[in-house]
């Protein structure tokens, strides 16, 4: 570096000074660009600016994906500034769809990292599992074991583990297999809707009792089938979009009357319009659409096996 101005603090600097005497800046790191905050040159390697401590944005602020006649949106909303959650939708064997909704625990380091490896790894693992012949239940917690074992590889030495829940579904046939560890969701909207997962955290908080990570424990994922003779959607969802619209019945008025990608955008909308204080992850699976020509839709009843 040439004699000049620390990025950080404008403290006059010398050319092969590796620090700034004054605050300590790493010099020898390429500049960043500005702070989306507060406009310094001094966002660091770890996506913090030094100067405001401002977590950078990613491109991951808003995503859309759309695969097998089911979509999925995630918005970082208006209070973060960054999107710590993460989706995947993937087509599997025989007519499947697979998704998967994992949230970053914020209080966790690098919790947008933590998400998104246990996403696709989930992901990529149940659709082998089912190209190799596993059941729905067994793909989906070695899917876990998986998952838990990558975001726990991302831990570093002298820090704190990154953290993430999950949430995931397998629509094959008539049967919907969900698995779930944290308080990301699913749901079943129908005539019937009605939520099919149960919160791990204690009751009236959002204190996580199971999550994904090196601190976690042993991983046990809740594992629940149900079947169904009746069209509906299953939906998944972070926390960002169910603090403000717990309710099933309320989820389906919405999502059942257009596509998946045009009612999983109103969904993320609506939740930033109620306040957007968190990320928020929308995936959904049309379910048998186009079976009946009537408007009865049967709640999915678990199977007993």
């Amino acid at each position: 570096m040439v004699n000049g101005a620390c990025p950080a603090c404008g403290t006059r600097v010398l050319a092969g000074e590796a620090f700034c005497e004054s605050c300590g800046h790493d010099l020898s790191t390429a500049p960043a660009g500005p702070c989306t905050a507060c406009g310094a040159c001094a966002v660091g390697p770890d996506g913090y600016c030094e100067n405001c401590g401002m977590l950078q944005p990613t491109g991951r602020d808003h995503v859309e994906i759309e695969a097998a006649y089911s979509a999925a949106v995630s918005d970082r909303g208006l209070r973060h500034s960054r999107n710590e959650d993460a989706m995947a939708l993937l087509p599997g064997g025989q007519g499947a769809v697979v998704a998967v909704v994992c949230d970053g625990v914020s209080s966790s380091p690098r919790p947008d990292e933590a998400s998104q490896a246990a996403a696709d790894v989930a992901a990529a693992a149940i659709v082998k599992r089912l190209a190799d012949g596993d059941d729905a239940q067994a793909a989906t917690r070695e899917a876990v074991r998986l998952a838990a074992d990558a975001v726990a590889a991302a831990a570093r030495p002298g820090e704190d583990s990154p953290a993430c829940t999950y949430v995931s579904a397998i629509v094959l046939g008539r049967q919907v297999t969900v698995g779930w560890v944290g308080d990301s969701r699913a749901y079943w909207l129908g005539g019937q809707s009605a939520l099919l997962t149960e919160d791990d955290a204690t009751p009236g908080t959002h204190m996580l009792t199971a999550w994904l990570g090196a601190d976690a424990g042993e991983v046990v994922p809740h594992v629940r089938t149900f079947t169904t003779d009746g069209p509906g959607a299953v939906l998944l969802c972070s926390d960002g979009l169910w603090n403000y619209y717990p309710e099933p019945e309320a989820l389906a008025a919405t999502a059942l009357h257009d596509t998946p990608l045009v009612a999983a955008r109103r969904l993320v909308r609506l939740a930033i319009e109620a306040g957007g204080h968190d990320n928020i992850t929308v995936a959904i699976i049309p379910f048998g659409q186009g079976e009946r020509t009537d408007t009865t839709v049967a709640f999915p009843k678990e199977r007993s096996d």
